[in-house]
């Protein structure tokens, strides 16, 4: 699926349309993950057409840094491509902030190679000793013989947290993995070079890039809704207790059949049942 590359596509992704904080009943603020990104955007665009009397403001930075804002009071809502940690419930609760959970999507983690790479399929194993360091060369996974430079997302990252949980079950990703601050500049990368595995939210997924299916299994809206896709996870918005106004409102609409619809034409799974 192509993404859109618009001018104002990007100008949230960088992070560039930013607000301090909460500032009047009719404004909402959100803050977060860049896998979520498209979704938001797509969802905040229809639901200010709809409501023009309602100003929302979106910035990615990644699922880290939108619980950090949300914690420090300074988002309505973050966006989260995993579970909130339990030191940030705890440092939550020392600051009077309650985070509650709304489950909004599904996800699956595709790795990705350039399309000239003739691998098709990694297993589990495979792709969990390749981003270790313990594999580094094609040939080991059935390619050419050339070195793989394995791209990771950076650390405040969701996608990067669930990568370790699910392919590295803890372990450290190698030092020489290339780090980069979202999934389209992982596209990107990989897209480039012949050599790279990187891995993306499936909204993400174009024709620049290859999917390579992980233990046999390709990534779709079906093995990912069926949890056959061994490297699936929810998407989620955390608020500061039970949302209210014009931030339930919004959320409301997320979980519609329009905004459940919204987020299957921006790649990603809506929620079964809708």
């Amino acid at each position: 699926m192509e993404k859109k590359t618009g001018w104002f596509f990007w100008m949230l992704a960088a992070g560039l349309i930013l607000a301090a904080g909460p500032v009047s009943a009719d404004s909402v603020v959100i803050k977060g993950s860049t896998t979520v990104l498209p979704i938001a955007q797509a969802t905040l665009e229809a639901f200010m057409k709809a409501n023009p009397g309602t100003k929302i403001s979106l910035s990615g930075g990644g699922s880290g840094d939108g619980i950090k804002a949300l914690i420090d009071g300074a988002t309505d809502i973050a966006t989260s491509s995993r579970q909130i940690k339990p030191a940030e419930v705890e440092l939550a609760k020392t600051k009077g902030v309650n985070p509650v959970e709304t489950r909004v999507a599904i996800d699956a983690i595709v790795p990705i190679v350039h399309p000239g790479n003739p691998v098709n399929d990694l297993s589990l194993d495979q792709l969990s000793q390749i981003y270790q360091g313990k594999i580094t060369n094609w040939k080991e996974v059935g390619g050419r013989d050339l070195q793989i430079v394995a791209i990771s997302r950076d650390s405040s990252s969701g996608t990067f947290e669930a990568w370790g949980e699910l392919i590295l079950k803890g372990a450290k990703v190698t030092p020489r993995a290339q780090l980069q601050a979202s999934n389209g500049a992982i596209v990107q990368a990989v897209s480039k070079n012949r050599y790279a595995l990187g891995y993306i939210g499936l909204g993400y997924l174009d024709k620049s890039v290859k999917a390579l299916s992980v233990n046999g299994i390709r990534a779709s809206e079906k093995t990912a809704s069926m949890k056959a896709y061994p490297v699936s996870r929810a998407l989620y918005l955390f608020t500061n207790g039970e949302p209210k106004g014009e931030t339930a409102r919004y959320i409301r609409f997320v979980l519609s059949p329009a905004g459940q619809a919204l987020v299957k034409r921006e790649g990603f799974v809506p929620l079964s049942g809708r």
